[in-house]
């Protein structure tokens, strides 16, 4: 017979307890709930925007590591040109400045100029160098290696710190004194003095470049005591300290010009560790005598530097690019504003040294570096007429490999300059500052002053538009209370303040030509 449900409960609560029901009930809804995990199904397709974004997150993870090498790749062999120039040509054209002006009473004044700029920027860097070399000469790299070896591993750690961040402000500081004193120099005399001379200036070069090459030669000391160290405790602590640079960049806010600051520091950074890495390994090849089978021995831990160094790039960029929502493509955009400096120093409208132009771009100035070559000349001794020609083969070498090294990466730069369609801003004038220096916020012209308003801003943070003709009144944050005709209240009225504060203090977007290593860019989450 049919029983009704209700029916069947009052008899099953008249057979059992209470208790035994309610258990019979949960099993009956623990089975169905099982069955419905069991069987249940979904489709991904509904929210399909959502799962092709994250796989387009993963292919942009898997393409950084390629994208990335291919840049560094690119701004190493830059570096590396900017470094044999002050070995290779940097001293031809000195010799060639020094022999016109010898000249110079046989072959008449042709010019207003006894020099021309670039060969005065030549004379002055050239000049630098020689004294900074001689003086490097009261600097007792053995000392400093017995002195810097007798501390302990934490302090060595704490060294190590400081000296990567003093490296950093010496740079940031440095390119300006020379910059200012390449200035000074070649400033055309008719205008007002508004300096303290050309004197001052290079004793200030002078000396910048001797501290920052005893910093330089610190670093790579204490490099070689971690290497030379037994248990190679302090080496692996050096190591660690490059993970610790994810942790401390991975979990910000990038944006593209940021991140494009971030890559040139990183190409600088290895660069360095690479020259630094080979003035180790000449120290110790030396002091055993250059015994070839001492080398196997350093050959592991320079691997091991180098591809910590790489691995911590290769995480750190991909995670930022991932937080920050960055296209691979952007490293694209990073290489050809690189090979734009490379093309647009070989113009005839070109405003400064290529050489110059990568030390303002990426933090990365070759002088104080090069003047390590003392510590390769106490290493390397010179004796016998067959050592004098090996030196001499070694430069011709050095300038054989300048020379093709340039070529080659001129013609990829007109390639890349091409592929980023950047010919017409090569025929453009550079960019010159406004004679009145106002230390306020830029503003940007209307577009009908001629310029379209899609370009970036001009570099230069002290020019100020003229004014048109017509004066529109100036735009002001509203609320939604001003579309009533009301006086906003407290809140509102903290709030527009509050903004018109941030808009004030808001730094306005560069283009990428106009980013250098040391440049200020907005952090802002918007």
């Amino acid at each position: 017979p049919q029983v009704y449900p209700s029916l069947l409960l009052k008899m099953l609560s008249l057979c059992w307890p209470t208790h035994s029901c309610v258990c019979l009930c949960a099993d009956l809804s623990l089975v169905r709930f099982i069955s419905a995990e069991l069987t249940r199904g979904y489709f991904l397709e509904h929210n399909e925007a959502k799962y092709t974004e994250r796989r387009e997150k993963v292919y942009t993870c898997l393409r950084i590591p390629k994208e990335l090498e291919k840049l560094m790749m690119f701004g190493f062999f830059l570096c590396l040109d900017v470094f044999l120039y002050v070995f290779t040509l940097l001293p031809l054209r000195v010799l060639l400045a020094l022999m016109r002006l010898l000249t110079l009473p046989c072959c008449g004044l042709s010019g207003s100029r006894i020099l021309q700029p670039a060969q005065v920027c030549d004379v002055l860097k050239g000049v630098i160098m020689v004294l900074c070399y001689f003086m490097m000469h009261y600097v007792d790299y053995s000392m400093m290696y017995h002195m810097i070896r007798g501390q302990s591993v934490i302090k060595l750690y704490i060294i190590y710190n400081m000296l990567e961040v003093a490296d950093r402000l010496f740079s940031s500081f440095g390119q300006d004194i020379l910059d200012a004193l390449y200035w000074t120099a070649t400033e055309p005399k008719e205008r007002k003095r508004a300096h303290i001379g050309v004197i001052p200036h290079f004793f200030m070069a002078v000396l910048y470049v001797f501290l920052h090459a005893i910093l330089i030669m610190v670093q790579a000391t204490t490099l070689n005591v971690a290497f030379n160290s037994h248990n190679k405790s302090l080496l692996t602590i050096m190591m660690s300290n490059n993970f610790v640079e994810i942790k401390g960049s991975v979990f910000k806010k990038f944006e593209n010009n940021n991140l494009f600051q971030m890559s040139n520091s990183d190409i600088k950074e290895r660069f360095t560790n690479y020259t630094l890495l080979l003035i180790v390994c000449l120290r110790n090849m030396e002091q055993f005598s250059w015994n070839p089978d001492h080398l196997w021995v350093l050959f592991p831990d320079v691997c091991m530097v180098i591809a910590s160094e790489t691995v911590v790039d290769i995480v750190k960029h991909a995670f930022i690019t991932k937080f920050n929502d960055i296209t691979a493509d952007v490293y694209s955009e990073y290489r050809a504003s690189l090979a734009f400096d490379l093309v647009s120093s070989r113009q005839k409208n070109a405003y400064t040294d290529y050489s110059d132009s990568v030390s303002r771009r990426m933090g990365f100035i070759p002088l104080p570096l090069a003047l390590l070559i003392r510590v390769v000349t106490s290493s390397v001794k010179i004796q016998g007429s067959l050592s004098i020609v090996c030196v001499v083969l070694f430069y011709l070498g050095m300038i054989t490999l300048k020379v093709l090294n340039s070529i080659v990466l001129l013609g990829k730069s007109c390639m890349y300059v091409k592929e980023a369609n950047m010919e017409e801003k090569l025929f453009q004038n550079p960019p010159s500052a406004a004679p009145s220096f106002i230390f306020t916020n830029q503003l940007r012209p209307h577009p009908s002053e001629g310029e379209p308003a899609e370009e970036g801003l001009s570099a230069s943070v002290t020019t100020q538009p003229s004014q048109s003709d017509e004066c529109p009144a100036p735009q002001i944050p509203t609320s939604q209370s001003d579309q009533f005709l009301t006086t906003p209240d407290e809140s509102e009225e903290k709030s527009l303040i509050q903004d018109d504060t941030e808009l004030k203090h808001r730094a306005p977007k560069k283009d990428l030509l106009e980013i250098d290593r040391f440049t200020i860019c907005g952090n802002r989450i918007d």
